[in-house]
């Protein structure tokens, strides 16, 4: 059997070494990139926070309000405008041509749990003609199935029942694909039940494909950027245009019965001076004298 020659060997190791510490100086590289945008991405909390809270008091005759956690704040977009949120409001206000007024409750970091605690109670302020609500992801880490079902329940029976919810995206990391199946498994019998309408976050995420995924990514590989903010939103859009079309509807009925009131009203306005002139003209006629 021929051997090899000394030199080829260590020829072949020297490569294999190269290649390996080639592929170790990446790795390096790109896990201080992720973790460098991650900062950055944190530094940005308050600031996305704060530009939401400007237009909470903003007038708008259509009211949206927003729950959720930082994907809702828009958290790895150029831009809280062009977050999944403030993408939905605009397809809103050109759908409808009116004014619409954004309440966005989400807080970074949320949890289930911290929407059921912290948002739930500030929803109870208003009356929103639409409402979304993507929660969960940041419960994937430490999942407990029966904790997630109680705080998902409790917040969805204080939705509105026009309310459109999120299942979860996906995120590709297998041990993570199987806690997600289970949680959506949760909001979409829970969303039945409850009469709820459910965006497919999930396909429409999963529809991408991996080098997709990762090119609609912020740079710390977790949120979404700007163009995964638009894949978001239209997971969103056709129950959203399903929405507006509702709203539409309501509002031309609306609109219809103040015309009959108006017509009822004008004719029984008109009728009563007819029978007014009609009393004022029979006492002229007994206060004249007879010949």
């Amino acid at each position: 059997m021929p051997t090899r020659h000394p030199l080829a060997f260590f020829s072949g190791v020297g490569v294999t070494l190269a290649a390996g510490a080639a592929l170790f100086a990446v790795w390096r590289r790109a896990l201080r990139s992720q973790r460098s945008a991650a900062a950055t991405l944190n530094d940005l909390l308050p600031v996305h926070s704060a530009w939401w809270r400007d237009r909470f008091d903003r007038k708008g005759k259509l009211l949206y309000v927003a729950l959720g956690d930082s994907t809702a704040q828009g958290i790895g977009a150029s831009s809280p405008a062009r977050s999944y949120v403030g993408r939905l409001s605009v397809r809103v206000r050109h759908a409808t041509r009116t004014s619409v007024r954004v309440v966005n409750l989400s807080v970074s970091g949320a949890t289930t749990w911290l929407c059921r605690k912290d948002q739930l109670p500030k929803l109870e302020k208003y009356q929103p003609d639409i409402v979304t609500v993507a929660i969960g992801a940041n419960d994937i880490i430490d999942f407990d199935a029966e904790t997630f079902e109680r705080n998902l329940r409790h917040i969805y029976e204080a939705l509105p029942s026009h309310a459109i919810v999120a299942d979860l995206p996906t995120m590709w990391i297998p041990e993570r694909e199987h806690r997600i199946a289970e949680a959506n498994a949760i909001v979409r019998r829970l969303a039945d039940e409850l009469g709820l309408t459910v965006a497919p976050l999930y396909d429409t995420t999963r529809k991408q494909g991996l080098v997709r995924t990762f090119r609609n990514s912020a740079g710390d590989l977790f949120h979404p950027n700007d163009r995964g903010y638009r894949v978001w939103a239209s997971a969103f859009e056709p129950a959203i245009a399903a929405r507006v079309a509702r709203i539409a509807a309501d509002h031309a009925v609306t609109d219809a019965d103040a015309s009959v009131h108006d017509a009822a009203t004008a004719g029984s306005t008109a009728r009563t001076a007819e029978r007014a002139a009609a009393r004022a003209s029979s006492r002229g006629t007994e206060t004249l004298p007879r010949r």
